[in-house]
């Protein structure tokens, strides 16, 4: 098992566990909590293969991605109090994922031969889409349409990445200083309270 699938996996795991605390915090019942766990894991990447043409899309390929998300059900129910105490943690292991599904999905699309603009863009729709379904099937305004930098660092990640491949640098080496970029960015922007401009209309 390479570095990247286990944490691709570690990355599905953490998403999934997203999706169901939300759904418990809702009162969802353990179905409807399930179910948002598993479109906050896999939305991104099912949206992207599907606007790619790349079908059957990743996780009907791959069961290990299946039984991840199912694995995340019952740790929320039986170790929520836990979980929540390492929210720092939850929080750093997102910001990974995020990262590497922006990578991920950026060179999935270069190798279909995708122009650079929509790799970076497929890429970001990759890591954060499933939050915006999480998001909105739970009720909420989706984090990426609020002023908090999210999808902002998935781009940014995902054009550096682009830049590093351009000058051969090793595939590995691209990869993992694109993530650690977006890690970077999405870590600072939240502890100095980094946003975006809101446009306010005058009265």
């Amino acid at each position: 098992m390479s570095i990247i699938y286990a944490i691709d996996l570690i990355g599905t795991l953490v998403f999934a566990i997203s999706g169901v605390l939300t759904g418990i915090s809702k009162r969802f019942d353990i179905f409807g909590a399930s179910v948002l766990g598993f479109v906050t894991s896999v939305g991104g990447g099912t949206l992207r293969d599907m606007l790619t043409g790349s079908l059957p899309v990743s996780w009907i390929q791959d069961i290990n991605y299946v039984l991840i998300i199912f694995l995340a059900v019952p740790l929320v129910y039986f170790f929520r109090k836990t979980i929540l105490k390492l929210r720092k943690t939850m929080f750093l292991f997102d910001s990974i994922g995020i990262g590497l599904f922006t990578v991920l999905g950026v060179q999935k699309c270069l190798d279909l031969g995708l122009s650079p603009v929509i790799c970076v863009l497929m890429g970001a729709i990759s890591a954060v889409f499933g939050g915006v379904l999480r998001d909105t099937l739970s009720n909420e305004v989706p984090l990426i349409f609020r002023k908090e930098i999210y999808a902002t660092a998935c781009l940014l990640g995902g054009m550096v990445y682009l830049f590093m491949s351009s000058l051969s640098i090793p595939l590995y080496i691209a990869q993992a200083g694109s993530v650690l970029i977006i890690i970077v960015i999405r870590v600072l922007a939240v502890k100095n309270h980094w946003s975006l401009h809101i446009h306010r209309e005058s009265k």
